[in-house]
Formats: C-alpha cells, sequence, structure tokens
C-alpha cells in the first residue's frame, strides 16, 4: 500500500528572551481529538503550499503574528496517528522572533506563554515528551524520528540527528 502521510507543520514561538513558548490549551472543541492537551501552533498543509508558507499561515490564522526566524527543529514520522489510524508526517519548527502581538485565544483553544523549563508538566500528547526536549535544547542539529502510534498512545521512538553538531 502506499504511504500517503498527511503533511503538517507544527510550530514554537518563542518569547524575546527565550525562556517562554506560546502554546495552545486545545479546550474549545468537545470534538477534538487534542481536547484538553497543550501543544504548538501549526496544521494541515495545504494543495499548494510549500511547507514554510503552510507554517506561516496556521501561524497568522491561529496566533495573529507573523514569524520573522523560523529553524527547522526536525521531522517526525506518527504512523497511525489520527482518528481512524491516518499517518502524519511533521516538519517541526522553533520561531525565535515574530512581529505582531500574539491573540489570547482563538477557535481551537486559549493562548499561553508557558516557561520552557514547565512544558513537560502540561497534559500534553504523551509522544510530545520524547521530542520536545529536542525542540528546545542546545543541539544545534536537526532531528529525524519515527514515532509509531496503536490507540492513542507511541509504541516506540526512535530519530537520527543531522547537521554539525
Amino acid at each position: 500500500m502506499p504511504y500517503t502521510p498527511i503533511l503538517a507543520t507544527l510550530g514554537y514561538i518563542m518569547s524575546p528572551d527565550g525562556k517562554n513558548v506560546l502554546l495552545i490549551h486545545r479546550n474549545s472543541r468537545q470534538n477534538d481529538m487534542h481536547l484538553g492537551k497543550y501543544n504548538g501552533l501549526g496544521g494541515k498543509l495545504e494543495r499548494d503550499e510549500d511547507v514554510i508558507s503552510g507554517l506561516r499561515r496556521e501561524i497568522r490564522e491561529e496566533a495573529g503574528v507573523e514569524i520573522d526566524d523560523i529553524r527547522l527543529r526536525g521531522t517526525i514520522n506518527w504512523t497511525g496517528f489520527g482518528k481512524k489510524g491516518e499517518d502524519w508526517f511533521g516538519f517541526i519548527f522553533r520561531i525565535d522572533s515574530f512581529s505582531g502581538i500574539p491573540r489570547t485565544e482563538n477557535p481551537e483553544g486559549s493562548l499561553h506563554w508557558v516557561a520552557v523549563d514547565k512544558i513537560l508538566e502540561l497534559p500534553l500528547w504523551e509522544g510530545d515528551r520524547y521530542f520536545l526536549p529536542l525542540v528546545f535544547g542546545d543541539d544545534p542539529r536537526q532531528f529525524h524520528g519515527v514515532m509509531p502510534y496503536e490507540n492513542g498512545h507511541p509504541v516506540s521512538w526512535h530519530f537520527e540527528w543531522v547537521g554539525m553538531g
């Protein structure tokens, strides 16, 4: 069977001092598979978009800001992640500067500045706990990983670093 994942972006907007990150608390839609969880901002790529255009559009729609300094931190192949077992392939970015004032909410939930060192204390997707330290860590290399899901839970995690370390 051909591999046809849903392509998506996931961006983590940093505060100017680099100590906080803007997260969405998905608390607005009762039928949301992310309900109650905190997450970065982003979503599905549209047919006519490159990955950066898609990230810019999603950040503009969800947070109301324009991104200036973008750093690809890695990619993740989430097989079996979707509601019906769909595969997702995500491009994970850290956004180190932006223009504008972020919204405090959007149709999916409320937006919050969270201290980077407190993120793992929040209700997150279980698999986020594996890769978030790589997003915010000091290693400049990109990570590229695979995280298969079954029944809403990751069953393994493997990644490789790429680039100058």
